[in-house]
């Protein structure tokens, strides 16, 4: 028998206890008259979560969401194309690398992790160079950073090119438009914002990213043989029929909150867990204006060991928060407010074991504080 944890790290998010059940659901094939109704209502619901135009195409690979950013890469590079690539973070370049193993010649914009992209950065770039494609992540989940995607779609968009965005960390939990952003391929996966367990990667094409689809050197991710099964019904693969009852139910499950209350919720979620942490007198990594509301950085104090932390709120409270990653490992907390975890009795919660965590490490700023971080977090959610 397996712990049951409080998933707070960068994925996966809490699964509730309504999509646990659609798991167990009885087992369709893959090619059953109903598996073909339900990719059908997903389908719809994908449309709609992503903010589809007209002539899109929404579906969901079998896969994690880098199966999501592979597909997106795949179907539209074609040997020689010219991509810029903004990166801020850990996935922006594994976004970056997986165009160059595609053939393409890629022109990067780094960042420092930490901080978003100025679009005027873009704007420069793209008057000085033509490029086929500008691929950026929205929720950047290894450094907590939200990037402006609206303003860098406009630019690419205004310059001809394809605009390849990862969804990731944001899907289903922050404000997301793919045709009015004018977004052309957006991927996500199903274990963040969504809710689902891992194994699931939504994907959309906008019209015009269809009409310059290329042919797809990868079999298994190739869209037009995605479409032909879902669309279709042609045998493609035997896709996993609990998976996409779990991602069914949390795509019914978002629409019922609807997307402007989940959005408003996750901030107000996010806002109180900052609100708690600057009581204990720590630090998000991010400015505020670029801050996710969905993952949160959370810098590590001076003389703190952060894995011993990790591990305490893990062997203690059963709470999973993340490490951070390449030049932030050992200098940042990772913690996920997403889907069904982020809740105002998670972040009381999380805030209650941190504290009790660094108050017995040796860490006093919290003592000095004149109002508990349980308190800043109730009263921020409040406002």
């Amino acid at each position: 028998m397996t712990s049951e944890r409080l998933l707070l790290g960068p994925g996966p998010s809490p699964v509730s206890a309504r999509v646990m059940r659609a798991l167990a659901q009885p087992v369709l094939s893959h090619l059953d008259p109903e598996m073909m109704a339900i990719l059908d209502d997903m389908r719809r619901r994908l449309d709609w979560i992503f903010g589809a135009g007209e002539g899109a195409l929404s579906l969901a690979i079998s896969g994690t969401g880098t199966s999501g950013m592979e597909a997106a890469v795949a179907n539209v590079t074609k040997p020689g194309a010219q991509v810029l690539c903004v990166v801020t973070g850990y996935f922006g370049d594994r976004l970056a690398q997986m165009f160059e193993r595609y053939g393409a010649t890629v022109a990067r914009v780094d960042i420092e992790w930490g901080r978003a992209c100025d679009p005027s950065v873009v704007e420069r770039a793209l008057s000085a160079a033509q490029y086929d494609i500008v691929a950026v992540v929205h929720a950047e989940t290894s450094t907590g950073v939200l990037n402006p995607v609206q303003e860098i779609a406009r630019l690419a968009t205004a310059a001809g090119a394809l605009t390849v965005v990862d969804a990731v960390t944001s899907l289903g939990a922050m404000p997301l438009r793919t045709e009015d952003w004018t977004i052309d391929v957006c991927y996500s996966c199903s274990q963040q914002g969504l809710g689902a367990p891992s194994g699931m990667a939504p994907l959309t094409f906008s019209a015009r990213a269809l009409a310059r689809k290329v042919p797809s050197r990868s079999f298994y991710l190739d869209l037009s043989l995605l479409e032909d099964y879902w669309v279709r019904r042609k045998y493609h693969h035997t896709i996993s029929a609990p998976l996409v009852y779990a991602v069914q139910e949390s795509l019914a499950i978002v629409e019922e909150e609807g997307l402007e209350s989940r959005w408003s919720r996750h901030r107000r979620n996010h806002l109180a867990l900052a609100a708690g942490l600057e009581v204990l007198g720590l630090s998000l990594l991010p400015p505020p204006p670029e801050r996710l509301w969905t993952l949160n950085a959370v810098r590590v104090p001076e003389g703190i060991d952060e894995a011993q932390v990790r591990r305490r709120l893990l062997d203690e409270f059963s709470i999973e928060i993340g490490a951070g990653l390449g030049p932030l490992a050992g200098r940042i907390w990772r913690v996920g407010l997403m889907g069904a975890g982020s809740t105002s009795s998670n972040v009381l919660l999380f805030l209650t074991a941190l504290e009790r965590v660094l108050s017995s490490m040796g860490y006093r700023r919290a003592a000095s504080a004149s109002s508990s971080a349980v308190t800043a977090a109730e009263s921020a959610a409040t406002n």
